[in-house]
Formats: C-alpha cells, sequence, structure tokens
C-alpha cells in the first residue's frame, strides 16, 4: 500500500496511528477452522479465555487493517462516496480502540476486553446496508457510460470485503458466545447437532412470509430428507444461506404463475447427507435465468428487482425483503465458501432453476482470508 493510497487517512489520524494501520495492513492474517474453534471452545476454561481474548487482540487489529487500507483506494472513486467513508471511519475506530487496549493479562483485562469487542460487533452491525448504500450511489453515477461486467474490481474487493466481515463477526461473536450458558448442543456460535432439514423448514417458513407480505400468496415448498440427520454447523449461516435461495425461487415461481389458472408447481429441497459435504438442492420451476445472465446472478450491482430503499435495518445481515438488493446470492456464497462448502446455480431457461448449496461437513478448512 503506497503512501499516495492513504493520503486522505493521513490528514483523519496521527502520523503514529497511520505507520501502525500501514505496518498492521503488511501482517499475515491467521485463519482458523470451524473444528478448531469447536476443539477451542468445547471447554471454555479461564485458561481457554483468556488465550482466545489475546489471539483476537493480536488478530482483529490486522484484519481491521486491511479492510481500511483497501477502503482508502477503492477505483472508480468508490472510496469517495460518503457512506463508504463511513463505513471506513467504523473500522478505522474499532482499529484504534482495539490498539490502545494493553496487553491481556488476567480475566479482569479479558472482561474488559469482551466488553470491547461486543461493542465493535455492535458499531458495525450496519456495515452491509450502509455499503449497499454507496455501491447503489456508484451504479447511479456510472449509468450507461459502463457496464456492470467491465468494473469486476469492485466485485472482487466486495467479495474479499465481506468475506473479512463474515470471518471477524464470527470470530467476535464466538468468543462472546462461550461467554453465555449455551444449550447442550452448542459450542459458541457453533451448533454440533443442526438438522438440516429443520433449519430448511424455518427458512422455509420465514420466506414464505415474506413472500405472503409481498403478492398475498406463495407457492409450496417440499422437503425431503432424513429429519433425523444432524451434523456440526453454525445454523444462523445455514438460514440465511437457504432463506436467500428460497426466497428467490418463491419469487419466481410467484411471478411466472401469478396469472395461470392452476396451482403454483412447489419447490423442492433435497437434503443429501455425504461423506464429505453435505448438499442441498433447492429446485423450481420458475422459468429459469439465460444464460447470458448467469454470470450476473454473482455480482453486488446486478438484481432484476427494483432496487429497495436501505434504511431502519433490524436484523443488520441479509436483507428480510423479497428481492433488489443484489446482495443475496454473492453474499450466501460467501458464507458456504466460509467454512469451505459452495454454491452453484444451475439454469434451464423456459423451465427453472437448480441451486446446490455444499457445505463441508468435516470442518477442516480454515478460513479463506482473503
Amino acid at each position: 500500500m503506497t503512501a499516495r493510497a492513504l493520503r486522505r487517512l493521513v490528514d483523519t489520524v496521527s502520523r503514529d496511528v497511520f505507520e501502525d494501520i500501514y505496518r498492521c495492513s503488511e501482517m499475515k492474517q491467521t485463519g482458523v477452522s470451524l473444528k478448531y474453534m469447536m476443539d477451542f471452545g468445547s471447554y471454555p476454561s479461564k485458561k481457554n479465555l483468556l488465550l482466545s481474548s489475546q489471539f483476537l487482540h493480536n488478530e482483529l487489529p490486522v484484519r481491521l487493517a486491511h479492510r481500511v487500507t483497501e477502503l482508502e483506494n477503492l477505483p472508480h472513486g468508490l472510496s469517495t462516496k460518503a457512506p463508504v467513508l463511513k463505513v471506513r471511519d467504523w473500522y478505522l475506530d474499532s482499529f484504534m480502540d482495539l490498539r490502545n487496549f494493553p496487553e491481556i493479562q488476567d480475566m479482569e483485562d479479558e472482561t474488559r476486553f469482551t466488553n470491547l469487542i461486543t461493542r465493535v460487533k455492535m458499531r458495525h452491525n450496519d456495515v452491509m446496508p450502509t455499503m449497499a448504500m454507496g455501491i447503489q450511489q456508484l451504479k447511479e453515477d456510472l449509468g450507461r457510460k459502463v457496464g456492470l461486467n467491465e468494473i469486476p474490481e469492485i466485485h472482487q474487493f466486495l467479495d474479499r470485503f465481506y468475506m473479512s466481515r463474515i470471518g471477524i463477526r464470527m470470530l467476535i461473536g464466538q468468543h462472546i458466545a462461550l461467554h453465555n450458558s449455551p444449550p447442550p448442543t452448542y459450542i459458541g456460535l457453533i451448533c454440533t447437532s443442526v438438522s438440516p432439514v429443520e433449519v430448511a423448514q424455518n427458512a422455509i417458513d420465514d420466506a414464505r412470509s415474506a413472500c405472503m407480505r409481498t403478492y398475498g400468496s406463495a407457492p409450496e415448498v417440499h422437503v425431503y430428507g432424513d429429519p433425523n440427520f444432524t451434523f456440526p454447523y453454525v445454523p444462523t449461516h445455514l438460514h440465511q444461506m437457504l432463506f436467500e435461495l428460497i426466497k428467490n425461487s418463491l419469487r419466481a415461481v410467484q411471478e411466472r404463475f401469478q396469472d395461470a389458472d392452476h396451482e403454483c408447481p412447489p419447490i423442492r429441497v433435497v437434503v443429501a447427507d455425504g461423506i464429505e459435504d453435505v448438499t442441498i438442492k433447492i429446485s423450481d420451476e420458475g422459468g429459469g435465468i439465460p444464460r447470458s445472465g448467469l454470470p450476473k446472478i454473482w455480482t453486488y450491482l446486478y438484481s432484476t428487482a427494483k432496487n429497495p430503499v436501505v434504511l431502519d435495518r433490524q436484523d443488520h445481515e441479509l436483507p428480510n425483503v423479497m428481492a433488489g438488493y443484489g446482495y443475496g446470492l454473492p453474499i450466501s456464497r460467501l458464507y458456504a465458501r466460509y467454512f469451505g462448502g459452495d454454491l452453484q446455480v444451475i439454469s434451464m431457461e423456459g423451465y427453472g432453476t437448480d441451486a446446490y448449496l455444499h457445505l463441508n461437513r468435516l470442518g477442516n478448512v480454515q478460513e479463506p482470508l482473503p
């Protein structure tokens, strides 16, 4: 990162802070795996909580510094957008709070540190909708001058940025959760016996409710799989991915058949238990996506729906509306990839779409840090 790239930052902070950010942004980030988080958190002794807080005290400033310097040097004038500057300043404030916190030596320090990272996590709650506003402003600036597929560097940045955000929030959330008294099957945020069929049913209920609010009705969704099958995963991540995929299918089917004189064909959710992966397939008959349009579904500047107003967010994660941000699929794929899985979409134009959500059930893949 050059001094030129950080010029505006150097006008905002002292020379010492500027040099510290630069130094931390050059350091390597340390990834952890789901299995490591489970093994480490299965016995949250005082010693382990102390070690966890010391790791985060060193690791979080490095991850935040990587993002601050990148936010400072984005192409197409994105760094100058007011919402992006606001996000950069949140990351900067959190970096400084963590760097100003003294070395953690005992449980009293650990308690104060946990309170600090709780505040940091809350400070960053609105990063996604705020960044979405900055991207929307860029989209309006570009207008017809530049095609959306001609700026891959923006999409690559957002992939890195949001993958980093998932990791930061997972590490902080896991550490905080280890202080609570979780249900017997939980290790922090990780449930050792997630039932994908049960999570899918909950996601279906939420997605159909959203569809009912938007359209007044909702297609049926049928789930196929062993309800007794479980595996270790973060249920909130799985719910968000399934909600997004099912919501997309509901919208496609509803809009294709809303004027038909017969019932909508149901959406099928199939859960398969493999040796390496748990795979969940969501199949619809919503008309599919043209082959030329498939690459666009993974970009952050694309949506087939109207853009909603990004205000009054409550859940702070994936938008709980039917459509419009152009964020759901790329963010869902990042959640899948965070623990070594993936998300694929295969379409038959004129018929429907199959989405394959692959989840690594071994838990042995380290975070894919940007």
